[in-house]
């Protein structure tokens, strides 16, 4: 049955409600027979101006439709930048009068005429705007594709040589994701936001030569240790998640986005610092700058209690734990230290990541993990030597912090595994390339390679077969920009064991 205008003046009324009563509802309406270039740039100047877009498809019955109504209410549905769309069958003052948006818009062609629309605002005192359909402004639906998942595959590469070497069949990597759905994981660490603002780019600037760009899209991904408990979550283990960060609206969106995802989550509230925040501007696929907003300094007391205080309440179920450690204060090393001494006594797996900033971080401030997963240039930072080779660079740091396995990956180079030996006589080492041969977006990668080889070990797989499925997990993670949970169905199709 077509929903009555009563009925949509109620849905876009509960949209106001929701974004909060000071947010503004504007309007546009047409046939839109075929979505082009200047409708998109005209919803994009209203979207601009209002919180609420809604748009007005006019019914088959108007002058100049060509296409079927539902068909062209599709098209404008599937819009990012419309929140609310409906077929109009009343006339548009009847509709405006219902519905009581803050502004109309049109295009300029129409300043000119007599615009209906004008008295209908005019009895409460709304506003009617024009666009002038100015061409700075992309498709916002083409750069969101840029972060949208493959619907088929990631068209990764694999390496048959690989898994020949160490015996590993399809068979045996479908027996361990299975597994992950009976893992009970805690993950440790900073909370980062990450913003892709996406720009056109206007020239350059007339005072200098400075690159000129207008912000086209904004979208925020849950990043640090956030989006690692995200992945062990869709990866289909139980999945806590404890962090500290600041006392304002970013954690709070994010601790709901992560709730949304099925992550148990558990913040303690910093009022001295803000979450952290980290801004990429970028154009045309590539990054121009890159922002941080963050507080460095370590948390104090009070919290790391609060921080010890809740692990030990999880502790007796956990299969795993996670350190994600991104040097910004949130693990301080006498924390480290009293959740690392507890999880040996009780035999708690541990694993840890430290990404470092510059000369800060020290991987091997993390001892007797079950993995470690740096960088060459962590690895390096943590041992002080920046000439040796990288197996001798793997071995040092094995020596120093005494881990189980460790994976040290070279960006396109793919990664280096170091593994004792069965019989704790010597080291074993082998190399992994990397999978994914056109990446779009390398943040992210060494999160998902953690948590995913990881949940392997945990589940009883060898290093070598641990390291092919984060291998995996890194290439989907890097095929696509922005950071959004694996799933596992992405891990198998691409492990071809679906």
């Amino acid at each position: 049955m077509t929903a009555s205008l009563n009925d949509h003046a109620s849905r876009i009324a509960a949209l106001r409600a929701e974004h909060g009563s000071n947010s503004k509802v504007g309007m546009v309406s047409g046939n839109f027979n075929v979505v082009h270039p200047g409708h998109l740039r005209l919803l994009k100047f209203a979207a601009d101006c209002c919180d609420i877009l809604v748009v007005a498809v006019n019914a088959d019955d108007r002058l100049g439709v060509l296409v079927p109504a539902h068909l062209r209410l599709e098209n404008i549905a599937a819009i990012s930048y419309v929140d609310y769309s409906f077929i109009i069958e009343d006339d548009l003052a009847t509709a405006i009068d219902a519905i009581r948006p803050d502004l109309v818009v049109k295009g300029k062609e129409h300043q000119e005429f007599h615009n209906p629309e004008r008295d209908a605002l005019a009895v409460y005192g709304g506003k009617l705007l024009f666009s002038a359909g100015d061409a700075v402004f992309s498709s916002i639906d083409l750069i969101q594709a840029e972060s949208e998942r493959p619907t088929s595959n990631f068209n990764l590469k694999s390496s048959a040589n690989y898994l020949n070497r160490h015996n590993i069949k399809g068979e045996d990597f479908s027996a361990i994701l299975d597994r992950f759905n009976d893992l009970s994981v805690l993950v440790i660490g900073d909370l980062i936001v990450d913003e892709y603002i996406t720009c056109d780019v206007l020239g350059l600037s007339r005072e200098d030569p400075t690159v000129v760009v207008t912000p086209v899209l904004e979208q925020k991904f849950i990043g640090g240790a956030g989006i690692v408990a995200s992945h062990a979550k869709g990866l289909g283990a139980k999945t806590s998640y404890l962090t500290v960060c600041g006392d304002d609206h970013e954690a709070t969106d994010s601790q709901k986005k992560l709730e949304d995802y099925g992550v148990d989550v558990i913040i303690a509230r910093d009022p001295s610092r803000t979450t952290t925040l980290k801004q990429r501007f970028r154009s045309a696929g590539k990054t121009l700058l890159r922002v941080s907003k963050l507080k460095q300094h370590a948390i104090d007391q009070v919290l790391q209690d609060q921080i010890f205080d809740h692990f030990k309440a999880m502790a007796s179920n956990l299969d795993l734990l996670i350190f994600s450690d991104f040097n910004y204060g949130v693990l301080p090393q006498s924390l480290v230290n009293r959740i690392s001494a507890y999880c040996l006594e009780k035999r708690i797996p541990m694993v840890a990541d430290s990404q470092s900033s510059s000369q800060i971080g020290n991987i091997a401030r993390f001892e007797k993990m079950l993995l470690l997963k740096p960088t060459e240039i962590e690895a390096r930072l943590a041992i002080q030597d920046h000439d040796i080779g990288l197996v001798a660079v793997a071995e040092a740091l094995a020596h120093k912090c005494q881990p189980e396995h460790i994976l040290l990956t070279l960006g396109a180079e793919g990664t280096l595994i170091q593994t004792t030996h069965p019989d704790n006589s010597k080291w074993m080492t082998d190399r992994l390339p990397a999978l994914c041969s056109s990446p779009k977006d390398p943040a992210g990668a060494g999160d998902a390679m953690l948590v995913s080889a990881s949940l392997a070990l945990a589940s009883g797989a060898s290093i070598w077969e641990a390291a092919y499925i984060g291998s995996v997990a890194s290439g989907c993670q890097v095929a696509t920009v922005g950071n959004r949970p694996l799933s596992v169905d992405e891990i198998r199709h691409e492990l071809g064991v679906l």
